[in-house]
Order: C-alpha cells, then sequence, then structure tokens
C-alpha cells in the first residue's frame, strides 16, 4: 500500500508539474493572469505532494521494508534509525527524489511571494522550475524507482515492478545490503543535503535571468529579486565542500582532504561560477556594467550543477563518491544540451540590448579589478573542466581512458588559486570608477612592509621552499590588508562614536552586512590557504611493521604498538583495534585508537584513522594491516599533517562570513556614473 501511494503522489505531481509549466507559458503569452494564477497554485501544489511521497519511502526505510528495492540495497536491520534517515540520500533513486522534493520546497517559498515589481517575471520563472521539476520526476518515476519491489513472477523470473504482475507474489528477502559503509559517517550524512541545497538553490536566480531574457527585462531586477537566493545556495554549496573534504580526511585512509576525484571537482565548478557572480553582480549594481556576463555566469552555473548531477549518476566516471552504472546518463545529457541551448538562444536574442549603462576607464579601478578576479575563477573552471572530460575524450578518440591526477591540478590551477588570494586583498583598496597606483599605494605600503618583514620569520620557521615561502607571503599580505582596511574603519567609527573598538567592529558589520560579511569570508580563505599551504608543502609519512612495544617515529613524534583486539559489534561490524602511545620529546601526549571496520551486511571495510589535532599540526595514524590469529604484529601508516587545523577553522570563520553577508540589511545603491577626473568614488569593501 505505501510504495504504490508514494508512487502515486510521484505521478500526480508529475503531472501537475506539467500542467503548471504549461499554464504559465500560456498565461504569459497571451496576458491571461487567471491562468498564471492557476500556474502558481500548481507550483505550490508540488511541495504537499512530494513531501507526502517523501514521507512514504522514509516510513519504508525505516520499516525496512526489503520487499521494496531501494530499501533492501541502502539499509539493514543493523543501522542506527539516523542512518536509515540518511539512507533517503544514499542511493541514486532516493537522492533523485531528495532532489526533486528541495526543488518544490524551493519553488512554494516563491509562489508564496507576491510582489507586484517581479508580475512579469514570475510565469515565466515557474514555467523554468516546473520544467526542471518534471525533468527530474521522469527520472524518479521512469527510469529510476525509489518504490519498485521485488516480485516472484508465475514463470518463475524475478519481477521489479511497483504493482504484482499478474499471479506473482511477494519477494522479501531477509535483509538488507545496507548503506555503503563510506557513507556512515556525520560528514557523509550532512554532506550530501548541504551540496544539494546549494545546487538547487541556484536554479532560482538562473530561471529569474531566463525569465527576464525572455521578457526583455534589462535592469538589474532579476538580480536585486534573487541576491539571498545566490548567497543561500553558495553558502551551502560551500558548507557542503567542506563537509566532503572532512570526510575524506577521516574516512578515505590517505590523509589528505581533497584528492581532484571527478565529483569533486564537479561540485566545485558550480562553486567557482557563482563566487564569479557574486562578485561581478556589483559591478553590475553600482556601474551598470557586465550585464551579458553576469548572465552568462547564471546559465554556466545552472548548466554545471545538472553536468556535477550527471557526472555523479551517469556511472560514466569511476569515483568513490558516484553511484553506479545507470540508464539516466543520456537523459542528462539530453536535458543540458537542450537547456544551454534554449538559455544560449534566448542570451543571443536580447545580445545588443544587453549593453552597460557606463564603462571601466581604470585598468586600476574595482571593477577592472573584479574583472581580473573573474577571469582567474574562469581559468580554474577551465582547468577542473578540461581534467574532468579529458578521459572522456581520450576514450573516445583513442579506445582508452586517460585520466590525469593531482599534479595536473595543483601545477595548473595553484598559482590561479594564489593570484586570487593577493587579488582578494588588493581590490577593496580601489575606488569604483578609478584609482591610480598612488591611491591604491598608499593603502597598500603599510601591511606590505609588515608582510615583507615576516618573510625571514617565515624562513626560519622552516618554509624553505620557494613556493611555500610565496605562498605564505600571499596569504599574510591578504589577511594584513583585510585587517587593515577593517580595522582602518572601526578606528574611524571609534573616534566619531566613542564606541569602543570591539563594539566598532560589530556595528560596522551590523551598518553594511554584505560588505564586511565579505571582510570576514575573505579572513576565512586566508585561514584555509594557511591550511592547504601546511599540508601540501610540509606533509610528512611513514610506515612500518611493528611488534608490541616496538615504535616508529616521525617529525618528532614518537609512536609504540600497545596492543589490538579484534572484536564484533552489535551493529554487524568486525572491528580490529589497535592502541598506540604518543610521546614528543621524551613527554607523554596520550593514547591513538585507529581501527578497521568490516561491514558484514555490506561485505566492505572502513578505515578509521587515530587523530591527535592541534593548531600546529595533525598526527594521523592508520592501521594498515594485522596478523587475524595473532595481535602481536600490526602495520601502521603514520602521517603528520602541519597547519591542517586552520583549514577547518577557516572554513567556520567563511561560513560566519557568509551568514554575516546574507543576513538582511540595507538594500545597497548603485552609485552615480560620475567622470573619473571630477568625482570618483572611494567606497570600500564588497
Amino acid at each position: 500500500m505505501i510504495p504504490s501511494l508514494g508512487y502515486g503522489l510521484l505521478v500526480i505531481c508529475a503531472v501537475v508539474s506539467a500542467y503548471g509549466a504549461a499554464a504559465a507559458a500560456y498565461g504569459a503569452k497571451r496576458h491571461a493572469p487567471t491562468w498564471a494564477e492557476s500556474a502558481r497554485a500548481a507550483m505550490l501544489a508540488t511541495f504537499p505532494l512530494l513531501s507526502l511521497s517523501v514521507t512514504c519511502l522514509l516510513v519504508l526505510l525505516l520499516r525496512g521494508d526489503n520487499q521494496v528495492q531501494y530499501v533492501f540495497s541502502v539499509t539493514s536491520s543493523s543501522m542506527p534509525t539516523y542512518l536509515r534517515i540518511a539512507s533517503l540520500w544514499g542511493g541514486q533513486s532516493g537522492s533523485l527524489l531528495f532532489w526533486s522534493w528541495l526543488l518544490s520546497a524551493f519553488a512554494a517559498v516563491l509562489s508564496m511571494r507576491s510582489r507586484e515589481e517581479d508580475r512579469d517575471l514570475l510565469p515565466w520563472v515557474t514555467v523554468v522550475l516546473l520544467l526542471t521539476l518534471a525533468f527530474f520526476l521522469s527520472l524518479v518515476i521512469f527510469v529510476d524507482n525509489p518504490f519498485a519491489r521485488f516480485w516472484l513472477a508465475a514463470d518463475g523470473r524475478e519481477v521489479l515492478a511497483v504493482l504484482p504482475p499478474a499471479g506473482a507474489i511477494a519477494l522479501v528477502p531477509p535483509d538488507g545490503r545496507g548503506l555503503n559503509p563510506l557513507l556512515r559517517h556525520p560528514g557523509m550524512v550532512l554532506h550530501p543535503p548541504a551540496l544539494y541545497l546549494g545546487f538547487v538553490a541556484f536554479i532560482i536566480p538562473y530561471a529569474y535571468a531566463i525569465a527576464a531574457l525572455i521578457t526583455g527585462r534589462t535592469d538589474d531586477l532579476w538580480m536585486r529579486l534573487t541576491r539571498r537566493w545566490t548567497l543561500m545556495a553558495w553558502l551551502f554549496l560551500s558548507i557542503g565542500l567542506l563537509l566532503g573534504s572532512r570526510w575524506a580526511y577521516d574516512v578515505l585512509g590517505w590523509g589528505g582532504y581533497w584528492g581532484w576525484d571527478p565529483v569533486e571537482i564537479a561540485a566545485l565548478m558550480p562553486w567557482l561560477t557563482g563566487t564569479a557572480f557574486l562578485h561581478s553582480v556589483m559591478i553590475q549594481e553600482r556601474r551598470g556594467l557586465f550585464k551579458r556576463w553576469n548572465i552568462t555566469l547564471v546559465v554556466l552555473t545552472y548548466s554545471l550543477v545538472i553536468f556535477g548531477t550527471f557526472l555523479t549518476r551517469s556511472g560514466i566516471l569511476s569515483s568513490v563518491h558516484a553511484f553506479s552504472q545507470s540508464a539516466i546518463g543520456p537523459l542528462f545529457f539530453a536535458f543540458i544540451g537542450m537547456s544551454f541551448t534554449a538559455s544560449l538562444a534566448l542570451l543571443l536574442r536580447r545580445w545588443n540590448e544587453l549593453h552597460d549603462e557606463g564603462q571601466m576607464t581604470s585598468l586600476l579601478s574595482r571593477e577592472s579589478l573584479f574583472l581580473l578576479n573573474n577571469l582567474l575563477f574562469m581559468g580554474v573552471l577551465a582547468v577542473c573542466f578540461w581534467g574532468v572530460i579529458f578521459p572522456l575524450i581520450s576514450e573516445l578518440l583513442s579506445g582508452q581512458a586517460v585520466t590525469v591526477g593531482p599534479p595536473y591540478y595543483k601545477k595548473a590551477a595553484g598559482p590561479l588559486f594564489a593570484a586570487l588570494v593577493l587579488l582578494m586583498g588588493v581590490a577593496p583598496l580601489s575606488a569604483w570608477g578609478a584609482s591610480t597606483w598612488r591611491t591604491i599605494g598608499k593603502a597598500l605600503w603599510k601591511p606590505l612592509a609588515v608582510s615583507l618583514a615576516l618573510l625571514p620569520v617565515i624562513y626560519l620557521a622552516g618554509a624553505r621552499s620557494w613556493a611555500a615561502l610565496l605562498g605564505f607571503w600571499v596569504a599574510s599580505l591578504a589577511a594584513l590588508l583585510t585587517l587593515y582596511e577593517y580595522g582602518r574603519s572601526a578606528l574611524a567609527r571609534r573616534r566619531v562614536s566613542g564606541e569602543n573598538l570591539a563594539l566598532a567592529f560589530w556595528r560596522l558589520a551590523g551598518r553594511n552586512r554584505r560588505r564586511y560579511g565579505g571582510y570576514i569570508i575573505h579572513l576565512g580563505v586566508v585561514l584555509i590557504a594557511l591550511g592547504v599551504i601546511g599540508i601540501e608543502f610540509f606533509q610528512s609519512e611513514t610506515q612500518g611493521t611493528l611488534e608490541r612495544g616496538q615504535g616508529l617515529s616521525l617529525g618528532g613524534y614518537g609512536i609504540t604498538f600497545d596492543s589490538l583486539a579484534i572484536f564484533d559489534t552489535a551493529d554487524g561490524r568486525n572491528i580490529a583495534r589497535a592502541v598506540v602511545r604518543v610521546e614528543r620529546d621524551g613527554k607523554f601526549l596520550g593514547e591513538l585508537y585507529p581501527r578497521s571496520d568490516f561491514y558484514y551486511d555490506a561485505q566492505q571495510p572502513m578505515t578509521i584513522p587515530g587523530l591527535r589535532s592541534t593548531l600546529e599540526d595533525d598526527l594521523y595514524v592508520l592501521l594498515v594491516d594485522w596478523q587475524p590469529i595473532s595481535t602481536q604484529k600490526a602495520t601502521f601508516k603514520v602521517y603528520r599533517n602541519p597547519l591542517v587545523s586552520w583549514l577547518w577553522f577557516g572554513g567556520l570563520v567563511f561560513i560566519l562570513g557568509t551568514v554575516v553577508a546574507v543576513y538582511p540589511g540595507r538594500e545597497p545603491n548603485r552609485t552615480k556614473k560620475t567622470h573619473p577626473a571630477h568625482g570618483r568614488e572611494h567606497g570600500r569593501g564588497a
């Protein structure tokens, strides 16, 4: 009964979505408010319909109804309740349903808004949202149905279907296979929903941009209406990427945080274009520039969201993050092609109308530096996109897939990221409209002098390679510039208001959340950069097979193998758990417990490191091998990861800054265009 109900609700929702898209298009074309209102009601109805369908699947997962093929594939009797809930997005068909449900939720929020200013845009926004929803629902209904059940047909064949074939009887496996062990981690429980929230929220600005192209609105209304949607999408996508990095660090057992895996890159690419858009949109608001470029960035972001979903689910790329081979790949590819072609055609149709209201008059103006910022992001995007599709092209041309590894990405994208960090500090020093070397130099020289004075300290601290020294210098200069600019404003406010310095910092952020939230984000990026530089340039490792009482040394640390225990747990795991003592300079620091968990239901192991974290470094110990009969000998791999804790701390600062920027504040006014020789604008920050 429940599987049939869940499936029926999906079908009804798909019909409602198709009707709503058609009604909205008809109402917009014929200027018929009744049809447009009917389409709005249809868009609102998709959320309760999909909520009920998702509830049906959750009930099946929590009950462990193994007749349902999806439940059998992602749950087992030994899994706790929170993992059964997480199984909703732990498999392909469930994740597609979850993705659709999030889109319906955002669409419902939009449908409840009533603003006169976007009345002509909303019908076309409805068309885009409901067509996208209908596409994903068609995949769930016809290709990868989460409500399909096992049946034994009259001729002895095993059949998958929602409703029983004639003469068939139910097949109920005794226990499910269980969720992939790699996904049974708090980071992966939260990582997919965060990514999906980011992906889906980016569809809103795309829908408004397409609506603006269709209706011929060449002003910045669509951007103002979607500013917080874009920031929210970017926030959740950033959180998803950070959680994915932490998951990789804790679970994959290779001592790193980012492996340049194709699916990791697929999630990074829309973040790159979304970040570029968030910077260039300020130029259109302030100076009336980059109208064509901003719509292009939004279209690229939407296309990369669908492309990333396609890569994850098509099975064409080998990845620890990807789902298995699936028939939905060609359908995704066709949808990407059609949506991108239609978007490009609309953009070209309105190309001449999307003319800029101003012009760049100085290579050192803030809009020029923001344009350079965008070009650097596009350079990183090109590196990533080529690395992802190169195996596909090589296989198509030669019959053999040739992959590119982390060295390619680090050499090609590393300098571009360094330039972005440097530009992040310098750009807020420039003025809108026009700047000179003298203007920028006046604000730059003090932080620059301090950063140069830090170079000998950094060198003596151990950064002997020129690349590491340059990286630390760029990060320190960006941090000093940001703090200097923020501190200068806070001191000026303190002089005027008499507030203490901490209160001045706080109230400045409240007065212009977007600007000072941007400064906090920049500081978070610098801290992340410190962690990346530390682990990339200074990571060290060793490995050895030890008998009880023997030890290894690495980077001033000493570890001693004390004992190893092998035992079963009540939740269906066989655990091999070692105890190692950690010392440094003869001082006992504590014990670590690296282990290997073997999951009986999934027949897969998972390696859990023993981890000791400080602001200086992480000691990361892996249990690689052991004797199953005798527990007197085991093999360990040990990493020392300097400064990696700053990466996670920087991520928290980054998220805090984004929350500050997203929080409702005053709408920024576009600065009037002025001649560069008379009345330059000297506003600071984002």
